[in-house]
């Protein structure tokens, strides 16, 4: 079993969401890191007998890395890549990819220059349920894709945030953070080239000044359409149609509605709230490290209610299984349970790394979603439809037709 050496740019909420796959998954060894917190460097240098530095500069100079997890603040990705790349390790970058197309553009270029594999993620359409999903519509049993429905209603935006997460322009909002997840699982799903989008978003709360929620149509180019949903301001919870299994696969307790809104009404001023947020990530004060033994997720990670309508036949896929609606009958697929929380993340990046093997996810893809993200917030500002592709950059003509 190959191992892979993992540098870590970003020990903020991404890494501690990730941290329970790198414990679990006896591929990873992390090797180094960079943070500008003073505590989150130190709790790694405990935990892991390995350094830990103040800029990405000093971590890309290590001998030892083979790959370099970007999870640093969406703003930082683009530059952070391409420090990555000139040092000549591989990249496995946060979604969003970039705030720009250009900014996409110089990280595949970047990439491609250095010769080193780019992956974005972690995004949902990394997860079991979808990927079994695609190999069900693969088989051609169903018929061709015609319509998929995908939801999901959150409390996003009233969990603890840094001030540039409640600002569009910086990468802030439910359509940079959350979209990038949906649209990326329900392109998988289609198949085609996305080709047109109209969306409008929803910003109906000044406390909180971005956007909250969003709906869209998206069209592709094998006439397939896509209708994608989100509400990510703390009222209903589209948990309660998964059995009450969470986003990361875990046990919910429907008691708990409401807890977000009660916790930020707590909370005086952006600063404190900026403190919470810290203290509840790696290294912060009120942080709970995962345990390397801790069972294992009974369920996989999910985006919310999703159903693919085929000429034949409906696919719902769930955190534990996928459900068929056939012509005559109703069927459960059920899923295994997973042994690692994410491992198709690990798996992807491994295979790439040490076997050569082109990543699913990797920047021309990334990039595509990008683009479609950013024509919903077009399409709602000036509501009208906005048509993908075909006028942005080199990269713009690969970046929605890949049926992988």
């Amino acid at each position: 079993m190959d191992t892979l050496r993992l540098g870590v740019a970003g020990l903020g909420r991404a890494f501690s969401l990730m941290l329970p796959t790198f414990l679990a998954d006896a591929r990873v060894r992390l090797v180094g890191a960079c943070d500008p917190r003073a505590t989150a460097r130190a709790q790694f240098e405990a935990d892991f007998d390995a350094p830990a530095f103040d800029d990405i500069e000093a971590l890309a100079r290590m001998p030892e890395i083979d790959a370099i997890y970007i999870a640093s603040p969406h703003q930082f990705h683009a530059a952070h890549t391409r420090i990555a790349a000139r040092h000549g390790k591989h990249v496995l970058v946060e979604k969003p990819m970039a705030l720009s197309l250009e900014e996409c553009d110089a990280m595949i270029d970047a990439c491609r220059a250095a010769n080193v594999h780019l992956i974005v993620g972690h995004c949902h359409s990394f997860d079991t349920p979808y990927l079994r999903t695609r190999e069900l519509i693969a088989s051609g049993e169903y018929g061709d894709v015609k319509m998929i429905q995908a939801l999901n209603y959150t409390d996003y935006l009233f969990r603890p945030r840094r001030p540039e997460e409640l600002k569009t322009e910086e990468g802030g909002g439910a359509v940079f953070s959350q979209a990038a997840h949906q649209v990326d699982i329900v392109r998988l799903l289609a198949g085609g080239r996305a080709t047109r989008i109209r969306a409008a978003v929803g910003n109906w709360d000044a406390a909180r000044p971005t956007e909250g929620a969003y709906t869209a149509t998206l069209w592709f180019d094998n006439g397939a359409f896509a209708t994608l949903a989100y509400n990510g301001y703390a009222h209903f919870d589209s948990d309660e149609w998964t059995g009450w299994i969470g986003e990361m696969g875990q046990t919910r307790n429907a008691d708990d509605y409401g807890s977000a809104r009660r916790k930020l009404s707590r909370v005086e001023s952006k600063e404190e709230e900026a403190r919470l947020k810290a203290a509840g990530t790696y290294g912060g004060e009120a942080y709970t490290a995962p345990s390397r033994g801790q069972s294992e997720p009974r369920a996989y990670q999910h985006f919310g209610p999703l159903i693919v309508s085929c000429e034949r036949g409906d696919l719902r896929p769930l955190p534990d299984a996928i459900l068929v609606y056939g012509d005559e009958r109703r069927a459960r697929i059920e899923l295994d349970a997973p042994h690692v929380p994410r491992a198709e993340v690990i798996d992807e990046l491994s295979a790439a790394v040490h076997g050569g093997i082109a990543p699913l996810h990797d920047g021309v893809w990334a990039r595509g979603t990008l683009e479609i993200c950013i024509a919903m917030l077009h399409s709602s500002a000036q509501q009208r439809d906005v048509l993908i592709g075909g006028e942005h950059s080199k990269h713009s003509k690969h970046s929605n037709n890949r049926d992988h």
